[in-house]
């Protein structure tokens, strides 16, 4: 069976103007009309990108802002035309890019249902078949028939996305809408999304939340300066994307040291520990250890260490100050020495989290240093049981639980 799309070789050239003269008055701009510089630029949002998309697949495109996901879509939407490139399309596509866009205030919200459901490409069969589900979904039906322009942002949101949610074209594009709404309103429309795809269309599904892509996407292609990095699974391409190619590390061993002479810098050296052993690589359960090494020109009160450790999508998971805890740090002013942070044992399930390293005095920062590296935490049967914890629904895990029968 042959793809349903086939993306071949596209590109998509912009051209920039530059204005080369200063910031002159209005008068000064009138007279000169006619001397400015004016240059120009070629900007290449697309590269020679080709990929396929299988019938009923779900891809997830991945990149940072600019790396030319919306402009792909575009084109692929029939919005702007590519440069050069192919694009071979075997279904009706149907795009969501800007939920709401063909809205009007002054109809109602049934006649807007069927106005916008025209402009996203339903036939009004397929409207008159999906009216009832549509203002369902939407939980507008007490206002159905009261012009829009009455509507609360929300609920002209909800409406929007509820029309476009139940097109039935073989291919749906999806360009970031899931990222506004409520919670519950995103959690709603994720979970038609999941029916959508198990239904056997095809979607092409661009979004900054990389749980939603996980959950969501089977495959995932990596936009990067408006080339195609790569097409794979999702968890290939995500970790492929949110993980730095080379660590911090200095000589790869648990060790990061700064050079003697850093101007601003209180930090000297920074040590990871796992078991006692110096690691980058750190293990589920293992006594976790941090070695702070610090030096100042002027004495410190009373140094605090701050960790915070992020998962993979840079959403702290833990905290730890030593003013938090009980501890036997030093009162009196200090110039030098080492701080140090043990935890018993390490409660994070397998995977790659980063961390940030805060060292202050007890009112002011003197020294931070984000991302300091990236930690891997390796799978190890802590619980002596031979099974291991699932990790889709773990975050952390408890070293000790207790279990008991009674009959």
């Amino acid at each position: 069976m042959k793809p349903i799309l086939e993306i071949q070789n596209i590109s998509k050239k912009f051209r920039i103007n530059h204005e080369q003269q200063p910031y002159l008055s209005l008068r000064d701009s009138l007279s000169n009309i006619f001397k400015s510089k004016k240059t120009t630029e070629d900007f290449w949002a697309l590269k020679d990108v080709s990929f396929n998309v299988e019938q009923g697949d779900t891809v997830g495109i991945i990149g940072k802002n600019g790396a030319g996901k919306s402009t792909l879509l575009k084109i692929l939407s029939k919005i702007t035309p590519p440069t050069s490139g192919k694009i071979i399309c075997r279904g009706r596509i149907a795009s969501l890019l800007e939920v709401g866009t063909g809205f009007h205030p002054e109809l109602s919200g049934r006649e807007n249902i069927f106005m916008n459901g025209s402009i996203l490409g339903m036939r009004r069969a397929e409207i008159l078949k999906n009216f009832d589900a549509i203002v369902d979904f939407s939980g507008v039906e007490k206002f159905i028939d009261t012009p829009l322009k009455h509507y609360s942002s929300g609920m002209q949101l909800r409406l929007a996305f509820a029309v476009a949610a139940f097109l039935e074209n073989e291919i749906l594009i999806i360009d970031e809408v899931l990222a506004v709404g409520d919670a519950e309103f995103q959690k709603k429309c994720m979970g038609k999304m999941e029916d959508v795809s198990k239904s056997g269309r095809t979607i092409l599904f661009v979004s900054h939340n990389m749980s939603a892509i996980e959950s969501l996407c089977k495959s995932a292609i990596r936009l990067d300066g408006g080339k195609l990095l790569m097409h794979s699974s999702v968890a290939n391409v995500m970790n492929d994307y949110l993980v730095q190619p080379t660590s911090k590390f200095s000589n790869q061993n648990g060790v990061y040291e700064y050079p003697k002479n850093t101007n601003g810098s209180f930090i000297k050296k920074i040590e990871f520990l796992c078991d006692g052993k110096l690691s980058e690589n750190l293990y589920m359960g293992c006594e976790f250890e941090i070695i702070v090494h610090f030096i100042s020109n002027e004495a410190i009160d009373f140094p605090l260490l701050g960790l915070i450790i992020y998962d993979s999508f840079h959403s702290p998971l833990l905290f730890f100050n030593n003013k938090n805890y009980k501890s036997n740090m030093a009162k009196i002013p200090v110039n030098e020495g080492k701080l140090k942070l043990k935890i018993p044992y390490l409660p994070l399930i397998e995977g790659l989290y980063s961390c940030d390293i805060y060292f202050s005095s007890l009112f002011i920062d003197l020294d931070i240093k984000k991302d300091i590296c990236q930690i891997n935490v390796e799978p190890r049967h802590f619980t002596e049981s031979g099974e291991m914890l699932i990790k889709n629904y773990n975050k952390f895990f408890i070293k000790d639980v207790i279990w008991e029968l009674e009959l």
